[in-house]
């Protein structure tokens, strides 16, 4: 089996292209640009690999991506690269528009030449599985729903609006041209490798380090937390045994408030990491509340019933487990995050 994955350098893109490595039936195309958050360091340990190849292309680029396809002959295509800072959708919504829109169009243009000239059977058998966030259904606010595969699309932000307008763009391909599709949406990852401009990797560095840990607004905003290594072996479910056509929800099953993300985080450091800056007596006093950002989101919150009774995924991970996890690797691999820094001295921050 052969699967193409944009943004493989990223940090979803990364964890998942390292578990379909393990797998011995598998060979790996990684189709990323580049930007600031992708870093090719997450990939170390499988960069020499002979089922490996990278390629930087920004998917904008659809000569260069039928070419890439004519020569890789991918079964499948897993389709990860995109702009997702929240912060940053704001402040320039520009690029958002043009990775996350414009990119899936071209994609989805090189897919469809792609998979227009291949012979009948491996025509029937290829897959194009484009992953979504569950940030396209807007705000469940103060209610106790969950959002389903059947929820309307209502963003928030330039980022939900421009991963809505791809959501949308994928459906029509399949509905226009026949093109085989699969649609995913997940609710906030964690883990290892993950850039510290997001909630968690960002408390624990600036825990770590001495610093503030900014909460926007009361901190009361509800997430739904998925450790990353259930999301990729979800997507590999999906794009492996979806049914073509199908939206399918990935959630965690760990709904918490930020605050509680947070004042967890702390708890878990005071045993994992007792030595303290010399200005820290207890991590939790470094928490701080910051002006909430524009349309801030208050919830969300998935509903799994349909990946976990279809196809048979469950979530391994609880989130104490995989937060406990995270935090030791954090710990561990100071070198990769301190070079991630470096990259980009100044960032902003997506807190949830």
């Amino acid at each position: 089996m052969r699967i193409l994955v944009t943004g493989g350098a990223g940090f979803i893109g990364s964890v998942l292209i390292r578990y379909l490595i393990k797998r011995s039936d598998v060979s790996v195309l990684n189709v990323d640009k580049l930007t600031y958050a992708g870093n090719l360091n997450s990939l170390d340990n499988i960069v020499l690999n002979s089922k490996y190849r990278f390629e930087q292309v920004d998917i904008v680029e659809t000569k260069s991506l039928v070419q890439l396809m004519m020569e890789f002959q991918p079964d499948i295509i897993m389709h990860l690269a995109a702009e997702s800072h929240v912060d940053s959708s704001i402040s320039d919504p520009s690029s958002f528009i043009q990775s996350n829109i414009v990119g899936t169009f071209s994609l989805l243009e090189a897919a469809r030449c792609y998979w227009g000239n291949l012979p009948a059977e491996r025509k029937l058998g290829f897959r194009f599985h484009h992953i979504s966030t569950d940030e396209v259904f807007g705000d469940l606010g103060k209610s106790s729903g969950l959002f389903t595969e059947d929820t309307a699309y209502l963003p928030s932000s330039p980022y939900s609006a421009s991963k809505a307008a791809s959501n949308h763009l994928v459906s029509a391909w399949h509905r226009t041209y026949g093109l085989p599709v699969m649609i995913t949406h997940s609710s906030n990852n964690y883990g290892p490798y993950q850039f510290p401009e997001k909630l968690i990797p960002l408390m624990i560095i600036n825990a770590i380090s001495g610093r503030k840990l900014p909460i926007y607004g009361d901190g009361n905003q509800i997430r739904d937390w998925l450790y990353v290594d259930d999301h990729v072996k979800a997507l590999f479910t999906v794009a492996t045994t979806g049914v073509v056509g199908s939206t399918y929800n990935i959630g965690g099953h760990n709904e918490f408030r930020n605050i509680e993300v947070v004042e967890l985080i702390c708890m878990l450091l005071e045993e994992l990491a007792p030595i303290k800056p010399s200005n820290v007596k207890f991590y939790r006093d470094l928490i701080t509340f910051v002006t909430d950002r524009p349309g801030h989101d208050c919830r969300y919150a998935i509903n799994a019933q349909k990946i976990e009774k279809e196809l048979g995924w469950k979530p391994n991970e609880n989130f104490v487990s995989g937060l406990r996890k995270t935090i030791l690797w954090y710990l561990n691999n100071q070198d990769w995050w301190q070079q991630v820094l470096e990259r980009r001295e100044s960032f902003g921050t997506d807190r949830g």
